[in-house]
């Protein structure tokens, strides 16, 4: 059995101390085979957020997989937020990030961030045919590899509901591509408010498991993450946990 702690949106600058204390207790005491954290680290991208991000998560003492969010690129930096938009969450990655080696799971990260698109805000995702087709590239290599597939990005790829429209652009088209080339589930998060679903477009069929935050910037939901547990069969089961609010 492989054990993941699926948690997103920290927003470090805005984080819930309480919140952030409770998930390192439970990392301690349980210690998972990994965490993997879907964006928004950050809550501006400044050096000292970054700063305050590393210490917390080098104190975790579990292997830890890092995906950019539209937070994590410079805000009041412009030039470098065109030039050379992750060399800050870069740095954070090389210094606390893991190339993870799991039993009964393999993780393929995907990028649906761009620093800058043409609507406002700059906040949902985009998906382009290069980042795309970096993680389909990667689905072929480990194609004979009988794991699950768990695609990692920082940006639901479908809406909450068919009816509605896409806030992520290309995303119906990243979620038939990536199913079709045998993700088993996509883990995100950006919208602060878990969920779990099966979904569906064109002929395939994918699970959507999305982890909330541990930032006080709340939309309807506690404080809370993910613990995602793949079996030796390869069955995928998800326990949302909520932090209770004072």
């Amino acid at each position: 059995m492989t054990t993941l702690f699926h948690a997103s949106d920290m927003h470090f600058g805005v984080e819930d101390d309480a919140a952030m204390a409770w998930f390192a207790q439970a990392v301690m005491a349980e210690q998972p085979d990994a965490i993997i954290c879907t964006g928004d680290l950050t809550q501006r991208a400044t050096h000292h957020q970054y700063d305050t991000a590393r210490d917390w998560f080098a104190g975790l003492g579990v292997p830890v997989m890092l995906q950019p969010g539209n937070h994590d690129m410079p805000y009041f930096n412009l030039w470098e937020r065109f030039r050379r938009p992750y060399a800050r969450f870069g740095e954070l990655e090389a210094a606390v990030g893991s190339e993870l080696s799991l039993d009964h799971a393999l993780i393929v990260p995907f990028d649906t961030n761009v620093p800058a698109q043409l609507r406002w805000p700059w906040s949902d995702g985009v998906v382009t045919r290069r980042n795309l087709d970096a993680a389909l590239e990667r689905l072929a290599q480990v194609s004979v590899d009988p794991r699950p597939k768990l695609v990692a990005c920082h940006h639901p790829l479908l809406p909450k509901d068919d009816d509605r429209k896409n806030p992520t652009i290309r995303g119906d088209m990243a979620f038939e591509e990536l199913a079709a080339a045998g993700a088993s589930a996509v883990l995100t998060g950006h919208v602060h408010f878990p969920f779990d679903m099966v979904r569906s477009r064109g002929n395939q069929a994918m699970r959507m498991i999305g982890a909330g935050t541990l930032s006080t910037r709340l939309r309807g939901a506690a404080p809370s993450y993910n613990v995602v547990t793949i079996a030796e069969d390869g069955s995928i089961s998800v326990e949302q946990r909520d932090f209770e609010l004072a």
